[in-house]
């Protein structure tokens, strides 16, 4: 069992991490859907651009709840990988964006369940069910861009 300060700790770190990593991810999307052709496929992006700003908030508020804050580093190191990714998707083509966009969207995933994981383990209920949410809108991300990929769409998941 893992002490209660560490783990507070872990759910503070991981959620500062989810906090940017939404900005470059909702960054990178926007390049991502101005790349694409496909008129279904530049608005399901940009949905998910959106919903990536909506998660970002969320977790801000929960940062604020558990007395934290983002941290400026990350902040800053998320803005120009957003931005690089962004501006790198009119060149990679159409496959490696949708790759890494499935890739990211697991990541994403495990990321929040295991922050609700956290969050329990802490006594903190009231902060998984915004927890659960995100990660299971995560899960329709991670599958728009597999079934995009023609890969089968199991329930089953990596989670390092």
């Amino acid at each position: 069992m893992i002490p209660q300060d560490d783990t507070r700790h872990r759910l503070v770190r991981l959620l500062q991490l989810a906090y940017s990593g939404e900005k470059a991810a909702a960054l990178a999307y926007q390049g991502h859907s101005r790349s694409v052709r496909d008129s279904e496929e530049k608005a399901m992006i940009a949905k998910i651009e959106q919903d990536e700003w909506v998660h970002r908030e969320r977790v801000g508020r929960l940062l604020v709840e558990l007395g934290a804050r983002p941290l400026r580093s990350r902040e800053i190191r998320s803005s120009l990988v957003g931005h690089a990714l962004s501006f790198l998707c009119r060149f990679t083509g159409w496959f490696l964006p949708m790759y890494f966009a499935g890739k990211l969207e697991t990541q994403n995933v495990c990321q929040y369940d295991k922050a609700a994981e956290y969050a329990a383990a802490l006594g903190r209920p009231e902060l998984i069910p915004d927890l659960i949410e995100m990660a299971a809108v995560e899960v329709e991300h991670e599958k728009f861009f597999l079934a995009a990929l023609g890969r089968p769409v199991s329930g089953e998941r990596r989670c390092d």
